[in-house]
């Protein structure tokens, strides 16, 4: 191999560049995780209606969603780092206006206005991540790095909002972020390069119109499934978010220099570990929500306390993600991924033997085996996926992997949501007495949340029962998990193995320059 075809190895520069684009990956975490405890106080000072707490708390995924694929694409035409301190710099402005929110209608306006902002920084950071670690084994420890971080926020989200709330006022937990992105605005134009593509053409404005259209209105209809079932909206908007995605993509296969790259799709190692994170978000997100519920509405444990049971499992992923790059420079990352993947369907089938009366270990055990077997394909796809991508559209890939991420997660939390309702009302069908009053019926008919307000009037051999559908139900989505997981390490283990093989028997023709225009940290762009 000649020396031209020997990846450029990243000096100190870029590992302390590395720490400055971890700093708006940690806030974003900790910004999610720290309003759910906000919301109860700050919806009583601010007089937030039920409808309102809702809209405070999804407008931010929402336009994040709506936005990351145009934001990835701006950040591939502008320059990655441009739009990082631009995004940065809204965002911090976006956070003090929330913090001083006056009203329920201002704090949704911020939060959208959050929302935006945030979708510039995650692909943004990811794509320079891209451009400064050449090396396949370095950017693999840059990304663990970077997923380690976003889950060190969701571990001291808690601990730190606890904190904000217990000495200050609400706001607090907006402020936050503030002085982490004073820092990335003081700190970025020296420390971290720019890159951009030099060809990327001007952005098309009417498919950045239809990537909204398309992706808002799915979101919305997904999230209404979640909450009130498939009804007439929820039906509509999603099936107009389909349709506005087809537009979509018949622009995009026209233009000379599309919004989004369609022959990204085309790359069986892209296509493979997108699809993997893709059913892994929408898989761990449904069961998370029934492992939650099972631990307040079957166990009877207090939401406090639920939280800190589910911590240890983010601790063992957060270990994963440090492992992953290691343990994939020794057994390779198709064997590494197929064998995560395997892990956490072993996790899966732990949790289809809990029942009821069950050790609470079962449960936790079944987590924890499943979040570490998941940490290794979540730390090596997006790898393979920001390795796979050409460097110039390193901010696509990157948006493209994050909006997907969001989809998964909505998708989940509404599919296997419904699974383990549907599977409850089947079983408690036959459970509920003749006798008992018709709205306490209806309740237990409902599901387990309207079931256990209507305790007391139940008896325990219907309470027992409720408890016992919606275990059974538990079981059913966690059966559902382990089968697409085992599934997809089948998948990944045939064609990342067989893109390695061909990889392999092909001449390398990456650069060091990667065909984008890299501009030097602190330099004037042109």
């Amino acid at each position: 191999m000649s020396a031209s075809t020997v990846p450029q190895l990243a000096t100190r520069r870029e590992w302390i560049g590395l720490a400055i684009l971890a700093l708006p990956t940690l806030l974003l975490s900790l910004d999610i995780s720290v309003l759910y405890l906000a919301l109860p106080i700050l919806s009583s000072d601010l007089h937030a209606s039920s409808n309102e707490q809702l809209w405070i708390l999804d407008i931010y995924s929402f336009l994040l969603a709506g936005f990351l694929v145009t934001m990835g694409t701006l950040g591939d035409r502008i320059g990655r780092r441009k739009l990082l301190l631009i995004g940065g710099a809204a965002f911090g402005v976006a956070s003090i206006v929330a913090a001083y929110s006056t009203s329920a209608e201002m704090l949704i306006v911020s939060r959208a206005l959050l929302g935006v902002a945030g979708a510039t920084l995650m692909p943004s950071t990811m794509a320079l991540i891209r451009n400064m670690f050449h090396d396949p084994k370095q950017m693999g420890q840059a990304i663990g790095v970077w997923f380690s971080c976003f889950m060190g926020g969701m571990l001291l989200g808690p601990l730190v909002g606890g904190i904000l709330l217990e000495h200050f006022w609400w706001g607090s937990a907006f402020l936050l972020g503030v002085p982490f992105m004073v820092l990335l605005l003081i700190v970025g134009p020296i420390l971290l390069p720019e890159y951009r593509d030099a060809n990327a053409g001007k952005l098309d404005l009417t498919s950045v119109a239809l990537s909204l259209l398309a992706i808002l209105p799915v979101i919305f209809g997904v999230k209404s499934v979640t909450r009130s079932g498939l009804d007439l909206v929820a039906g509509v908007t999603i099936v107009a978010g389909l349709a506005f995605g087809a537009a979509f993509v018949l622009r995009q296969r026209k233009l000379e220099h599309p919004l989004l790259d369609l022959k990204l799709f085309t790359n069986r190692k892209f296509s493979t570990a997108l699809s993997t994170m893709w059913f892994g978000g929408v898989i761990m997100a449904g069961v998370s929500l029934v492992a939650a519920m099972y631990l307040q509405l079957v166990l009877g444990y207090d939401p406090l306390t639920a939280g800190l049971l589910i911590l240890p499992q983010n601790v063992v992923m957060l270990i994963g993600y440090q492992l992953a790059p290691r343990l994939a420079a020794k057994f390779g990352n198709p064997r590494l991924i197929t064998g995560g993947l395997l892990i956490c369907g072993l996790g899966f089938v732990v949790m289809t033997f809990i029942q009821p009366g069950s050790s609470l270990a079962l449960l936790l055990v079944g987590m924890c085996v499943a979040a570490l077997g998941m940490s290794f394909p979540m730390a090596l796809t997006a790898n393979i996926i920001l390795g796979s991508a050409p460097p110039e559209k390193a901010g696509s890939a990157a948006a493209v992997m994050e909006t997907s991420g969001e989809f998964g997660i909505a998708v989940g939390i509404a599919a296997l949501g419904s699974l383990a309702a549907v599977v409850y009302r089947g079983e408690i069908a036959d459970a509920v007495p003749a006798g008992l009053p018709a709205d306490a019926a209806a309740a237990v008919h409902e599901g387990i949340a309207t079931a256990t307000a209507y305790a007391s009037q139940l008896g325990p051999e219907v309470v027992r029962a409720v408890n016992a559908s919606f275990t059974t139900g538990m079981n059913a989505v966690t059966a559902v998990g382990a089968a697409i997981f085992i599934a997809l390490a089948v998948l990944c283990a045939v064609v990342l193995r067989k893109s390695d093989e061909s990889s392999a028997s092909e001449p390398s023709t990456t650069s060091t320059t990667d065909e984008a225009v890299p501009v030097a940290a602190g330099a004037t762009e042109h």
